[in-house]
């Protein structure tokens, strides 16, 4: 699996970006830089986002997106975008192949008051766009908050893996089931100072995972410092048969982690 250059990660998490969310020139700037420019279409029910309107923590901020078509078309890659954040690319999920429809939630640090997108990229390279303005909560920005537990307890915990069947109301089907990951990772930023050495933490981050449902990639993604501390991903697949879902992750030290969870027969 392709792993995302050290050059591209640094350049996303040093980019400056103006405070004023709902002014436009922030989106502007994502758009040319990571789009090209490109014609982006409003979503209408394509795409369905959800965040808190005020979250409690901006540390771990639940965004949730469930993208469908029904025209014949699949969906190929979904964005998620922080205007507001050091690093607005907040992920970039590769979906795997045949499918029309794709659920996913994640946790996100939220640095200020911004609006959140999250830009599906069809099969035949049509772009489409909804966005959610989430208010800040107060005190200090995430991307400078420092992580949850001592550096001994995340050193040893760095890299556990769990899989669990997820049930969200009114979504999974026997067909389309849900599941929860969960990656012990403290996704450092390289913007928390330390107050007993007094140096900046180093910056370490999740930069790629790949699950596979036997043979078959269920997504792929590309992370960023934007990602929570300990990141949760929900999401959706199509049975296939597999009796087994395969985790890779990598972070930008070199950490490699993988594992294989049962998912029962015939899932």
């Amino acid at each position: 699996m392709r792993r995302l250059p050290i050059i591209a990660l640094a350049a996303l998490a040093t980019l400056a970006l103006p405070a004023a969310a709902m002014a436009g020139p922030a989106w502007d700037d994502i758009h040319a830089k990571v789009f090209a420019g490109r014609t982006i279409h409003a979503a209408g029910d394509t795409i369905q986002l959800t965040a808190p309107a005020r979250p409690t923590d901006q540390r771990a901020v639940p965004v949730a997106v469930t993208t469908a078509f029904a025209d014949g078309r699949t969906v190929r890659r979904l964005t998620l975008i922080v205007d507001e954040n050091p690093s607005p690319v907040a992920a970039v999920f590769d979906v795997g192949p045949k499918r029309d429809a794709f659920r996913v939630a994640t946790n996100l640090r939220l640095n200020a008051a911004t609006d959140v997108r999250a830009i599906v990229e069809a099969s035949d390279g049509q772009l489409y766009m909804t966005q959610r303005f989430v208010k800040f909560a107060g005190g200090q920005g995430a991307c400078a908050a420092p992580a949850m537990g001592s550096p001994e307890e995340i050193a040893a915990t760095m890299g556990q893996m769990t899989l669990t069947a997820e049930r969200t109301a009114g979504a999974a089907t026997p067909i389309t089931p849900q599941a929860r990951l969960t990656v012990s990772h403290p996704n450092h930023t390289g913007m928390v100072l330390d107050q007993i050495t007094l140096l900046y933490v180093p910056l370490r981050i999740i930069t790629d995972m790949e699950v596979r449902q036997g043979d078959e990639r269920v997504f792929a993604m590309q992370g960023s410092i934007t990602l929570s501390q300990n990141p949760i991903i929900d999401f959706d697949y199509r049975v296939n048969g597999a009796e087994t879902m395969q985790v890779l992750v990598n972070d930008s030290d070199g950490g490699t982690w993988a594992q294989s969870f049962p998912i029962g027969q015939g899932s």
